[in-house]
């Protein structure tokens, strides 16, 4: 099975991912959320999946940059959002089959890594 992991290429956290992800000898494809996805697509199932709050990264300078305004979509239109500032997803977003994983948390790891083992 292909993992898909979804991020920027500038991202220090999608990279040590990538780095460990090849490691474990997994197959996977790299996408670029701001250049490659389809994030109309994409932003609300993933939302569905796991929730606006897991995917909202509220501690990116994209977030602290926001107008009260538009941060107050967050909980109105969490996708809305989430597509016009793809810098505000929480990254890496790792599809793998049915399974959906945001972050590069311990948790996250063993769940990706497991599937090595």
């Amino acid at each position: 099975m292909t993992l898909t992991l979804y991020g920027l290429k500038n991202c220090d956290t999608c990279k040590l991912a990538l780095r460990e992800i090849s490691a474990a000898g997994l197959e996977h494809r790299f996408v670029d959320i701001r250049s490659d996805a389809d994030l109309v697509a994409l932003v609300p199932l993933w939302v569905k999946l796991a929730g606006a709050k897991a995917l909202l990264n509220t501690r990116s300078t994209t977030w602290r940059g926001l107008s009260l305004q538009d941060q107050q979509l967050a909980d109105a239109e969490p996708a809305a959002l989430l597509i016009a500032n793809p810098t505000l997803v929480k990254r890496p977003v790792i599809e793998s089959g049915d399974a959906l994983y945001v972050g590069w948390t311990a948790a996250v790891r063993a769940a990706v890594l497991g599937a090595a083992g």
